[in-house]
């Protein structure tokens, strides 16, 4: 949401702090003439928006910004909900392969398996290009 660390909502996050995240968010004093352009800050939240909410929603919140009637603390509460909502199956899956820990350690050992090839193959070639060559 921000260029400021820890201001980013991650796919684990839980319910709970993807809602405070966005709480958090910035935003600005509120449109003070009609039909007056989004801020920076505005347009931020309105481009999340644009992917986990309903286009009505979209709509609603548009319309009370053109009307100087926008309330950011109901926009940001429904975009938290729009979030947790948008990231539950991915969250979900997360967390079904964190507790597989089988799974996890053949994940980890085939993939040292394919770092270690991969290192091989790309030091012999090094070795080769400067003429490195063993002693006996």
């Amino acid at each position: 949401m921000g260029k400021s660390e820890g201001n980013g909502i991650f796919l684990a996050d839980s319910p709970v702090e993807i809602r405070k995240k966005v709480m958090r968010a910035v935003t600005d004093s509120g449109p003070t003439v009609p039909n007056q352009e989004l801020s920076e800050p505005m347009k931020n939240l309105f481009t999340i928006m644009s992917v986990v909410s309903e286009q009505s929603t979209i709509q609603f919140f548009r319309e009370k910004h053109a009307n100087c009637e926008i309330r950011y603390g109901d926009l940001k509460k429904q975009l938290g909900e729009d979030i947790v909502r948008f990231t539950e199956p991915i969250r979900e899956r997360i967390n079904e392969i964190l507790a597989d820990k089988k799974y996890l350690a053949k994940v980890v050992t085939e993939g040292a398996e394919k770092a270690r090839e991969s290192a091989s193959k790309t030091i012999k070639e090094v070795r080769e290009i400067i003429g490195y060559k063993k002693f006996n």
